[in-house]
């Protein structure tokens, strides 16, 4: 019996490292498109198991239905309280390392700066909680055929534009992958209280 190892079967590649990370990052991918969608699933599914929600329900001006807080309202995650916040944030960490940065925004430089903190800038926090809603909204069946092409075009390249930009929120952080870095930038002053109009007086300007 002979010992000798069979080659490859004819038209088949070599598996190289290369390939294996592109099959890992793929499958990541997949995973944590699966991950947030079936937390969408559930939080529909919740909708609709709830016996006082009627499709009425779903035509009532927020303004006028009893009892209702404002707060509780916004979709704007700075507005969140404090629990609510860091359970929207855990919620969509994954969409963010594995379809936002692995997906579309893998490379660092100093034009394209990253920040792995980034839940601690207000501003980068806010922006990729939008997109991330939009995500949730255009990638669903119910959108069409476009609805993955105009999330890319209406919100991933805006927002890739603006917060990975040199002068964005994450200028003073990590521009070199192998030497991390986060730094957050001061706030402008405030408004000045004496540039405030006064009612009855003549508003002075430049």
């Amino acid at each position: 019996m002979s010992n000798s190892i069979p080659d490859d079967p004819p038209g088949r590649g070599a598996v190289t490292a290369e390939t294996l990370a592109e099959w890992r990052a793929t499958l990541a991918a997949l995973q944590a498109e699966r991950d947030s969608l079936a937390i969408v699933t559930d939080r529909l599914a919740q909708e609709d198991d709830d016996p006082d929600r009627s499709e009425l329900d779903l035509d009532l001006d927020l303004d006028e239905a009893d009892g209702e807080d404002d707060e509780n309202t916004s979709l704007t995650i700075l507005a969140f309280d404090d629990d609510a916040l860091a359970e929207e944030v855990r919620t969509m960490t994954p969409w963010v390392d594995h379809i936002l940065i692995s997906a579309f925004g893998a490379e660092i430089t100093s034009g394209k700066p990253w920040c792995a903190r980034w839940p601690e800038h207000d501003e980068a926090l806010a922006r990729i909680h939008h997109c991330w809603l939009a995500w949730q909204e255009l990638t669903d069946s119910r959108s069409g055929a476009t609805g993955p092409s105009v999330w890319q075009r209406d919100h991933l390249e805006p927002l890739l534009l603006k917060l990975r930009s040199p002068d964005g929120p994450f200028g003073a952080c990590t521009t070199n992958p192998d030497h991390p870095h986060h730094r957050l930038l001061p706030h402008p002053p405030h408004t000045d209280p004496s540039s405030l109009p006064v009612a009855g007086e003549p508003r002075t300007s430049v």
